[in-house]
């Protein structure tokens, strides 16, 4: 029998991803000066600026690729019993970039995704594609991960979020990076707190680290502590400057993992002030908006986030996502 606490925390998870990923949606590739010439400050669902090269014509309230890859992935968990199957998740993104394209959106993939498909559809081995897959793809889509799993035993989760990342991520870095991110929605979901998730975050992204073909690139694990003492003690106008200056807002998971880390410290893991926090961070503020707010609603629950936003969410995107996130609990 589902413990109704723990679904309205995964719900939480599964709906906080989606509000910050549509709260950030008309920012990305923007600078923050841009941002704040143009919104002033973000206090709410805002439609994207015409010449918005990744986001231009989409309404307010909108998701993104992290909402909708986020769906692939949990619909594949649940038909795999747990588990992803490597083909059958690059055809269904192949099918999903396709169906984009038809509808006339530029919001498709990340680089390292995109390479990594180009390199399946041109018949590359698909154990060798995610070789170099360093970008924040698998992160911004991990959530169903946390939700379908406990964090312990370590090892058999960490081989849960390698499946996810496998066909465009499977690097030390992207596994790190998307480690951290399902641990702490597991350990959120599991009825954990804030420094609950910090703590699982921290070590998944340790162990996450030594999985993976290596490449050179900053420590994630030791960047998420760094960045959660770097805005300790400052008020949001100072500390989002560092976080934009210091640790960055780029598609690198290096950069937009820990990033998302820091808006949670500041806010003290607020669903909704975290997530317009992200948005107004400029950059990819939809992925880093999408990662704050599936932790913080791993923490708070769906309970936890404005029933308002929900509904826009719900009514502008079409999202049903109480279905597939108790099968996915299910499955814990």
């Amino acid at each position: 029998m589902t413990d109704p606490h723990q679904l309205d925390r995964a719900l939480g998870a599964f709906y906080g991803l989606a509000l910050g990923d549509a709260l950030g949606m008309p920012t990305q590739v923007m600078s923050r000066e841009d941002v704040v010439r143009v919104y002033g400050s973000i206090t709410g669902f805002e439609p994207a600026q015409h010449d918005n090269p990744v986001s231009a014509g989409m309404p307010a309230g909108s998701v993104t690729d992290d909402t909708d890859q986020a769906v692939i992935v949990g619909r594949l968990l649940v038909a795999g019993g747990g588990h992803i199957d490597p083909l059958r998740f690059a055809a269904e993104l192949l099918a999903w970039e396709k169906e984009m394209k038809a509808k006339g959106s530029f919001d498709l993939l990340g680089p390292s995704t995109k390479a990594a498909l180009d390199a399946v559809a041109g018949g590359a081995d698909i154990k060798d594609a995610g070789r170099y897959g360093t970008t924040n793809g698998a992160a911004m889509r991990v959530t169903p991960v946390g939700i379908a799993n406990a964090v312990r035993p370590l090892p058999r989760f960490l081989d849960r979020v390698v499946e996810s990342c496998q066909v465009t991520h499977d690097t030390n870095v992207g596994i790190a990076g998307a480690a951290a991110v399902a641990a702490a929605v597991s350990a959120g979901v599991a009825g954990g707190t804030l420094d609950d998730a910090f703590e699982a975050a921290v070590g998944a992204a340790r162990a996450g680290a030594a999985r993976g073909n290596w490449i050179a690139g900053a420590d994630i694990s030791a960047r998420i502590g760094w960045a959660r003492e770097l805005v300790r003690g400052l008020d949001e106008a100072e500390a989002v400057d560092r976080i934009v200056a210091l640790i960055g807002t780029s598609v690198a998971s290096q950069e937009s993992v820990p990033a998302a880390f820091a808006v949670l410290a500041l806010t003290g893991g607020d669903p909704w002030r975290s997530t317009l926090l992200a948005a107004n961070l400029g950059g990819d503020s939809d992925t880093i908006g999408a990662i704050a707010g599936a932790v913080a609603g791993s923490v708070h629950g769906l309970a936890g986030l404005p029933a308002d936003a929900v509904r826009t969410l719900r009514a502008v995107n079409g999202l049903a996502l109480e279905p597939l996130t108790a099968e996915l609990l299910a499955l814990r």
